[in-house]
């Protein structure tokens, strides 16, 4: 990198370079990140796709670059992630938001405006809120929502409430540090959504590098077979439902049989339904409390 850089030039070339290095999306990775340098969006870098490129942004730029190659993930890089039409700051203390979640949204708003239309307001708890990304787009969607959302991690929790307070929703969502249900014992809910940790022990080292080495293990850690949580929510949740509540886990690919049938076993749910993502895998079990 010592010639006279244009933006389209250094595009191309580091392109070409993460391709080499194994990078899933080198084009788009390489574009947001020098969007990201240039402090403009994708569609200026296409208008000044001639622009020269100066020595301290192109400095800057090869440190990120170096950065990526190695396996760290764009979001952590950038520090953040779109949710939800949402901009959701991200860091190393909780897990990257990705798009397969927005369906808990898509499903949680369907069913308040369905089973909750005449209520003055809901409660939703969002269980193991991580960036605050569920809790921010309900908040978002829904007017009358009065959110909890809980966290183990101390790290985690701030980093929700530095979200929160950007969109200006604190006084929406009560963030708590603790554990599922937020020490909560007596207040009940119409909804609880969570994305709990799922990936079996054993398979951990099987992640790809950017998920394994960077993302909070902890946050994905789901036990010896991955439904240690969900052995825990499903049951647990029903004292924490109004009549009528809902509960909707997002969960792996291949576990829908499984926490379907955890749900069943409690016998305190009904119309329970697994439901696909946008790539027709399924991804989210709900129920109803009877």
């Amino acid at each position: 990198m010592t010639a006279n850089w244009t933006i389209l030039k250094l595009i191309r070339w580091t392109s070409d370079y993460f391709a080499g290095k194994g990078v899933g999306t080198p084009r788009l990775d390489a574009e947001l990140l020098l969007a990201h340098v240039l402090e403009m969006d994708r569609t200026h870098l296409y208008m000044n796709f001639d622009k020269p490129v100066l020595k301290t942004e192109l400095s800057a730029f090869k440190e990120l670059v170096k950065r990526r190659a190695k396996g760290e993930p764009l979001q952590y890089i950038t520090g953040c992630q779109e949710f939800w039409s949402v901009k959701i700051m991200v860091d190393p203390s909780v897990l990257i938001p990705r798009p397969d979640t927005e369906l808990l949204v898509e499903e949680g708003i369907r069913e308040i405006n369905k089973s909750f239309a005449k209520e003055e307001f809901v409660e939703i708890l969002d269980m193991g809120t991580g960036s605050g990304a569920l809790a921010i787009a309900f908040a978002a969607e829904l007017k009358k929502a009065r959110i909890t959302a809980v966290d183990k991690s101390k790290k985690a929790v701030m980093t929700a409430e530095k979200n929160i307070e950007a969109h200006a929703l604190s006084s929406n969502i009560t963030v708590l540090e603790g554990d599922l249900f937020g020490g909560q014992a007596d207040k009940t809910f119409h909804l609880i959504v969570s994305n709990p940790p799922y990936i079996p022990t054993g398979k951990l080292d099987d992640l790809q590098t950017e998920i394994k080495d960077y993302e909070p293990l902890s946050a994905l850690d789901g036990g010896e077979d991955g439904l240690d949580y969900y052995r825990i929510i499903v049951p647990d949740s029903r004292g924490h439902l109004k009549s009528g509540g809902w509960l909707m886990v997002e969960h792996g690919e291949g576990q829908s049989e499984e926490v379907r049938d955890i749900f069943k076993k409690t016998g305190y749910y009904e119309s329970i339904e697994a439901l696909k993502d946008l790539s027709g895998i399924y991804r989210v079990v709900k129920g109803r409390s009877v």
